[in-house]
């Protein structure tokens, strides 16, 4: 069972990551694209829609939310730019796990830049 799940997440992690390459990709729409791009970085986001700390409904998002998600963007996304980037991503997944520094600081600035917005729109 537990090899199971590993092998479950791992195909996630690999569709996450062709999913990130296929929003680069200038062959993609751009409603597929901003689809992919809201998955991933909904996905590799520390902030959950329902917090982890509810007991059940906290793990709802990323059990449930997140594999629909990425199963929406993977049908939305051209079967050839997802064939070009899963060998990519095999290629990058072979010397380890890939980073993307400026990616994570996006995510971060875009989740600081909403916060600020509830914190003018409450107390303002």
């Amino acid at each position: 069972m537990a090899s199971k799940i590993n092998a479950w997440a791992k195909a996630l992690k690999k569709q996450l990551y062709v999913l990130y390459l296929a929003c680069k990709d200038e062959r993609v729409p751009w409603h597929a694209r901003a689809v992919t791009a809201f998955v991933v970085a909904y996905a590799f986001s520390p902030i959950d829609l329902i917090p982890d700390f509810i007991p059940f409904l906290g793990l709802l998002d990323d059990l449930v939310l997140v594999p629909l998600g990425i199963l929406l963007a993977l049908k939305l996304v051209p079967k050839s730019v997802l064939a070009d980037c899963s060998e990519k991503a095999e290629e990058a997944m072979k010397k380890g796990k890939p980073k993307n520094w400026a990616a994570g600081a996006a995510i971060l600035f875009i989740w600081l830049f909403f916060f600020l917005g509830v914190y003018w729109w409450f107390f303002q």
